[in-house]
């Protein structure tokens, strides 16, 4: 289950890299005017903004990588209320399938990290058989 965990965390860490490339490089662009749904001048006039929002996601998406990498709870489970926190926050404030599209994966992947240390521990409290 820690593997599954582990392999959820590193998926929402590349949404964010994808995240990353639309509002850094991709959101004046013809892919980013469709995916947001925006004239090309909306997109001129909000480059900036995209882009800090874009190096955000990239530290989020860093932070995952780094926690599933070295295989690091804390780290992982701090990066994933991050993004749960972000996603929440866009889903009510901006575009409510921020929620479905960041959110919830994160969610999905910080319940099975939870699930895979509670199985841990539990395997770890049964009593042993004595050993000849």
């Amino acid at each position: 289950m820690n593997l599954i965990a582990r392999l959820l965390v590193a998926l929402v860490a590349l949404a964010h890299i994808g995240f990353l490339v639309l509002e850094m490089f991709l959101w004046t662009g013809p892919i980013g005017q469709r995916v947001f749904a925006m004239t090309p001048e909306f997109g001129t006039q909000t480059a900036v903004l995209a882009a800090n929002q874009g190096f955000y996601n990239g530290i989020l998406a860093a932070g995952l990588l780094w926690g599933a990498l070295r295989n690091d709870r804390a780290f992982m489970i701090f990066f994933l209320l991050a993004v749960i926190g972000a996603g929440t926050y866009g889903g009510l404030t901006a575009k409510i399938t921020i929620l479905y599209l960041q959110a919830a994966p994160a969610a999905l992947a910080l319940a099975a990290l939870m699930l895979a240390k509670s199985r841990r521990d539990a395997s770890s409290a049964r009593p042993q058989s004595p050993t000849r």
